[in-house]
């Protein structure tokens, strides 16, 4: 078996942690990383160098066998990736000063139905199949239009936020982007092939968290309080809307001590991971979509607004605050900053390297 059908072996197999600390596999990413239409011909342009494949899946092994003979291989594709650095976007024209006081102006944060699944689908469960009067269809007209609307926008503003945070990565002295966009790399931190994960503090998480401490679930626990007041929930509510009425009518009735002990509960849980961030890096990579599994390495920075953890999803915005943390970040970043994770997905095991950047207001 050549270097080439092994490293690629392993890619194609998410054992990305047999890849970490080899030179030959770290050759194997970079040539990947340029191996698309338009980037292999540049590079090989520029260098001087003829294949005599036509297919890119065939250009890729034989180019990863050139660079392998070469003595500055890897030096050239190090040039050609930092000369490129971030170019699909150069390429698109992006005005971040004008995209930062767009995103400054969206003032909610809905998903249109389903954040885990399309808006199609989410449509076609809604809508599609259980409608079959055509009058009562046109009458949910604004609702769907709604919908639509919050997927875009929300999902726009995803978009457009982790794109300014990964180039404040990309334009550090000590990061070379990934610009071929492969798969489970966005860019390398001194040689560390990293895949950048922006992210909130998970609520599903701190539920885990909170009930090992609470003893029941935060809901249950505020049931439990408020009926020692004297207060009933409002059972026409959901649970999310039942867990703020409950907080509300609790202070409203003057025992803001109560919430106050909550609060204190959930900060600790959120200083502890803190202290110690291994724990949340496995339930992080054991609570990923299906649908977007990986195994590669990954650095998560994690926003969060202890104030009101519900508003954190503005601190996505808050470039001035990452750009902070990041730098320092980076600054210091050694060849131990990457902590080994041990974590298992669909009963099979996987090995990673992970750390995580928390940004707090």
């Amino acid at each position: 078996m050549s270097n080439f059908e092994k490293w690629d072996k392993e890619f194609r197999a998410q054992n990305l942690y047999a890849i970490n600390n080899n030179e030959n596999a770290l050759l194997y990413l970079k040539v990947r990383a340029v191996c698309r239409g338009k980037q292999i011909k540049q590079f090989i342009d520029k260098n001087g160098i003829v294949l005599n494949s036509t297919k890119i899946s065939d250009q890729f092994a034989e180019l990863f066998s050139i660079m392998e003979k070469t003595p500055n291989g890897m030096e050239m594709l190090d040039t050609y990736l930092r000369d490129r650095n971030n170019e699909w976007y150069h390429a698109m024209g992006v005005d971040e000063e004008k995209l930062k006081s767009g995103l400054r102006q969206i003032n909610n944060y809905e998903w249109g139905g389903d954040q885990e699944n399309s808006l199609d689908q989410y449509l076609v469960r809604r809508y599609i199949k259980v409608i079959s009067d055509l009058d009562e269809l046109r009458s949910k007209a604004d609702a769907i239009a709604t919908n639509a609307w919050n997927f875009v926008q929300t999902s726009w503003y995803n978009n457009w936020t982790s794109y300014l945070i990964e180039s404040i990565f990309k334009k550090h002295r000590r990061v070379l982007s990934a610009v071929g966009e492969i798969k489970s790399v966005d860019f390398f931190i001194d040689n560390k092939p990293v895949d950048l994960k922006v992210t909130y503090f998970p609520g599903a998480y701190l539920q885990s968290k909170l009930k090992g401490v609470l003893g029941n679930s935060e809901l249950t626990w505020l049931k439990h309080k408020a009926k020692t007041f004297g207060i009933l929930p409002d059972k026409n509510l959901s649970d999310s809307e039942q867990y703020y009425f409950l907080r509300e009518e609790i202070e409203n009735h003057g025992h803001q001590e109560v919430i106050a002990e909550l609060t204190k509960f959930r900060k600790q849980i959120v200083d502890d991971a803190r202290k110690d961030p291994e724990s949340l890096m496995k339930w992080l990579y054991e609570n990923q979509s299906p649908r977007l599994f990986g195994a590669e390495n990954r650095l998560f920075v994690v926003l969060i607004d202890s104030t009101d953890m519900d508003q954190s999803w503005k601190m996505k915005r808050a470039f001035s605050l990452i750009e902070k943390e990041v730098k320092a970040y980076l600054e210091t970043f050694t060849d131990t900053s990457l902590k080994k994770i041990d974590f298992s997905f669909k009963k099979q095991d996987y090995t990673s390297l992970a750390d995580v950047i928390f940004v707090v207001k």
